[in-house]
């Protein structure tokens, strides 16, 4: 295959040597053990295929200490190519213990078919629990849940197909939204149902939509969360969503609007041909708001337009806050972006792939000098389609030393790790 390799600045390192295939999911958790010695990581048999209910990946992780050894620990047949299956480790417990999403039997649990499982890697033991998981609060307490199969209708490439094709779902119910979840009981509670969300601050766009909401995320001391507010009348064309990013604390009270991006859609013309949008248009799109993370207690880091400009975003958790642009002029291009952990001065992030060459690039950005550093280019097969694509998706180490990618460049999907300490100076 042309182009299929990588250039890199500095040492890029496979993880593992079985011949299977593996990835992580997303950019926002951390791969590492608290010791450094334990990689979280999905095995899988093939690097691309259509997700069917019938098709698992297995759970575990690289045991970087004995020859990178892949361990697996359980089974799932939960998962998408972008998330996985939402595998986090429980930073919270004393144990070694790991969280991650399943498909279930119960069928009086409030998301039939699925659940999710908490596996103690010290013990042995594993217990599921009645929900699937979204995010989980660092402090391992609880966990905030969403329908998934709702997620597949709208945004198939975070959602779970289901056991039956996904039938009509309500625009905007009061009895579903997002559920809070003890992880130590399994007991659940709706916090905030998508009736709520269409009441808060309505726009006359939500009316005729359907409504859904990703990207949620809790700050470090597990008193706040973000989400993405979304919704459309036009599910099969991403570049008609419309897009606001909400904080609210865990009960679901004091909700605040940040910002919204609410805007004309020509895309509803009758004449729009929806076959024309490209793979990658709307990661680009100039109005969306995409990839939040919590950088601090109170500040956001967010892919998304203010005030006539769209770039990388801190916001300030207050409406009305403070926003400051980050990299005006030097990072133009939409991206999964996180801070070192041990450095508010270092920003990891990636690009989607070039539309002509496929690259798509990894870089650090410091901060303080306000210098761009592009430390791999990335190629990418464009056969994979938007629902099987893998993203870069940049993780760092809990040390800040360390990223951890996902990628098919060398014709395989495969999780990779560079040493940046010599460009941050950890």
């Amino acid at each position: 295959m042309p182009n299929s390799s990588a250039s890199v600045r500095g040492t890029l390192r496979r993880v593992g040597v079985d011949r299977e295939h593996h990835f992580f999911g997303y950019y926002n958790k951390c791969p590492w053990d608290r010791s450094g010695s334990l990689l979280l990581a999905n095995r899988v048999s093939m690097m691309d295929a259509d997700v069917t209910p019938a098709m698992t990946i297995e759970v575990g992780y690289f045991d970087l200490d004995n020859d990178e050894r892949f361990i697996s620990c359980d089974r799932t047949g939960a998962w998408n190519w972008q998330m996985g299956c939402q595998l986090q480790w429980l930073d919270g417990d004393a144990h070694r213990s790991m969280i991650y999403n399943v498909r279930a039997k119960d069928t009086d649990s409030v998301y039939p078919g699925f659940g999710s499982a908490v596996y103690d890697i010290d013990t042995g033991v594993r217990k599921t629990l009645p929900l699937p998981v979204y995010v989980v609060s660092p402090d391992s307490r609880f966990a905030l849940c969403v329908d998934y199969s709702r997620l597949y209708i709208t945004h198939e490439t975070i959602g779970y197909v289901g056991e039956d094709a996904p039938g009509h779902m309500p625009n905007a119910p009061a009895d579903d939204g997002i559920h809070y979840m003890n992880i130590g009981t399994g007991e659940s509670r709706l916090i905030i149902s998508y009736a709520d969300l269409l009441d808060f601050k309505h726009v006359k766009s939500m009316d005729k939509a359907l409504h859904w909401v990703s990207h949620i995320e809790i700050n470090p001391t597990s008193a706040r969360f973000l989400l993405l507010h979304r919704w459309t009348e036009r599910v099969k064309d991403e570049t008609c969503f419309l897009h606001r990013l909400i904080t609210v604390d865990p009960d679901g009270s004091d909700m605040r609007l940040l910002e919204d991006s609410d805007h004309p859609l020509p895309q509803l013309d009758e004449n729009f041909d929806p076959n024309a949008v490209g793979t990658y248009d709307y990661e680009k799109s100039e109005y969306q708001i995409s990839h939040p993370l919590w950088c601090a207690n109170d500040r956001i880091v967010v892919w998304g337009p203010h005030a006539g400009s769209i770039n990388y975003q801190l916001y300030t958790d207050a409406e009305n806050g403070e926003v400051e642009t980050i990299g005006k002029n030097i990072l133009n291009e939409n991206g999964h972006m996180s801070f070192s952990p041990t450095s508010p001065r270092w920003m990891v992030s990636d690009t989607y792939p070039n539309s002509e060459t496929h690259e798509r690039i990894l870089f650090l950005y410091d901060v303080e000098n306000e210098n761009r550093h592009d430390i791999g280019s990335f190629y990418a097969d464009p056969v994979l389609r938007k629902e099987n694509r893998c993203d870069l998706h940049p993780r760092w180490s809990r040390d800040g030393k360390q990223i951890c990618i996902d990628s098919v460049h060398e014709s395989e999907r495969q999780m990779y790790v560079l040493d940046v300490s010599g460009i941050t100076g950890n």
